[in-house]
């Protein structure tokens, strides 16, 4: 299971938790996991988010390996300019 910190507004939808368990190999696996056990995340996750995994941050990178070990956090997408 990876350890999942809820960044900010979006553990409105995670049932106010700020931390959550899923099971995922993958960071794609890691979102489709959570729009299953959070169906009120889904739009969010559709709208598109990012995911910070060990300090680094990524937005469409599916196949991105994740470990129970790693530090993850869910975003709010980040947009540069």
């Amino acid at each position: 299971m990876v350890k999942v910190r809820v960044w900010g507004s979006l553990a409105e939808f995670t049932e106010g938790q700020t931390e959550v368990e899923i099971k995922a190999d993958t960071l794609r696996e890691l979102l489709d996991g959570l729009a299953g056990e959070y169906p009120g995340l889904r739009p969010q996750l559709e709208r598109g988010i990012s995911v910070a995994i060990d300090g680094r941050v990524y937005n469409d990178s599916w196949f991105t390996p994740i470990s129970e070990e790693s530090e993850v956090v869910l975003l709010r997408r980040l947009k540069g300019g």
